[in-house]
């Protein structure tokens, strides 16, 4: 499959502070990827970027085989974005912000009625949006990245202001669209959610990338625990050392599950010693407790 975007060494600073340090990433057309890190890693400095907003010292982005720069935006032809917060006008009605940035006038009409439909905004639509909630605006901004069915989209979080119902809406809509081929890059703070939704993650901290991997992958590396319960787990402890497998905590008999028939042999040399195992308790970390992780390491590292 080939790369919707490309990102190589890309360096940018404001001032003396260095905010992107030889970031280099790619998106495969297609794919959800989820942008992720702290506050301040860099994540919305990278799209914006990536969107021509700025020049950057050293460093090159790629769409669609054609390169980015502040100043050369054709590669930017099919792609939709929405970054921080929508930029909308106050004394426009939705519906005429819609007609204004449909590009298409064959199927204008078309577009503009599927998109406020596929995100349930049509009992608004008509009002001015100076008079919409947040989550109004939202779904506006929303809307206007995908009006004209870019093929590649960036959304700066998007659940931002939604409530549960819209914001299971539009992770339906994102999981429509990129089974029809769109390729999304999405940052959001709600990992909950964007568990839900991406292929991979590409993990930024302090203005660099630490790591790019699949859900599949990184759940596979960092996710699945046996937690026993003993009959004496003092012995165990002193078990599991002897035999050199690893206890996740000080405090607890966690176990990083390796294999389906693992059990049955931490069960058997158990046995051996005659400890019983009391309770067994299945752990699997979600995309939080793995990123802490990541970024935990990548701290040790430095």
């Amino acid at each position: 499959m080939s790369d919707i975007l490309t990102v190589e060494k890309l360096n940018k600073s404001f001032g003396k502070k260095k905010v992107l340090k030889d970031v280099s990433f790619n998106v495969q057309a297609g794919k959800i990827v989820g942008l992720v890190g702290p506050n301040g890693a860099g994540k919305t400095t990278i799209m914006k970027a990536i969107l021509g907003l700025f020049e950057f010292q050293s460093g090159k982005i790629v769409i669609n085989g054609r390169e980015v720069s502040s100043v050369n935006h054709q590669a930017l032809s099919e792609v939709g974005a929405l970054i921080e917060y929508p930029g909308i006008y106050p004394f426009l009605t939705g519906m005429q912000h819609l007609e204004l940035f449909a590009d298409n006038e064959t199927t204008r009409k078309e577009d503009i009625q599927n998109i406020i439909e596929k995100l349930n905004i049509g009992s608004y639509i008509n009002r001015k949006a100076k008079a919409y909630s947040l989550g109004m605006k939202q779904k506006l901004g929303i809307a206007l990245a995908l009006l004209n069915k870019p093929k590649f989209v960036i959304l700066d979080e998007p659940m931002n202001g939604l409530d549960p119902k819209a914001t299971k809406e539009l992770r339906n809509l994102i999981l429509e669209l990129a089974k029809e081929g769109t390729t999304f890059l999405i940052s959001s703070h709600i990992l909950s959610e964007l568990e839900k939704l991406v292929d991979e993650i590409v993990v930024i901290d302090n203005g660099k990338i630490v790591k790019q991997t699949s859900m599949e992958a990184l759940s596979d590396s960092n996710g699945n625990y046996l937690v026993l319960t003993t009959s004496d787990d003092e012995k165990a402890r002193k078990v599991f050392a002897t035999e050199g497998i690893k206890l996740e905590k000080a405090d607890q008999i966690k176990i990083r599950k390796t294999s389906d028939n693992q059990l049955t042999g931490l069960i058997q040399l158990l046995s051996s010693h005659q400890i019983d195992i009391v309770d067994v308790q299945h752990e699997h970390n979600d995309l939080e407790t793995s990123l802490l992780d990541l970024l935990d390491n990548d701290q040790v590292k430095e």
